[in-house]
């Protein structure tokens, strides 16, 4: 197989991407995994819940990237 051996900007891009959406979707079931105890440890819980919202930022700065912008 005659396989780049180099990745260009958007393809390490899109792995990026796909990296910190997997990332993401591990830490909503780990919050909803400990909503599910009783009493969730808050502190805990809250440094999940903006782990993850720093992982969407990243995302949708990634997407954005990705995804010309498209003059109508």
């Amino acid at each position: 197989m005659n396989a780049p051996s180099e990745l260009n900007f958007e393809d390490m891009l899109r792995i990026r991407l796909e990296v910190l959406r997997r990332e993401h979707r591990d830490l909503d079931a780990a919050i909803h995994a400990l909503e599910e105890t009783g009493r969730p440890d808050q502190l805990t819980l809250r440094r999940l819940k903006k782990q993850k919202l720093s992982f969407k930022d990243q995302i949708v700065k990634i997407e954005d990237q990705l995804i010309p912008d498209i003059i109508a």
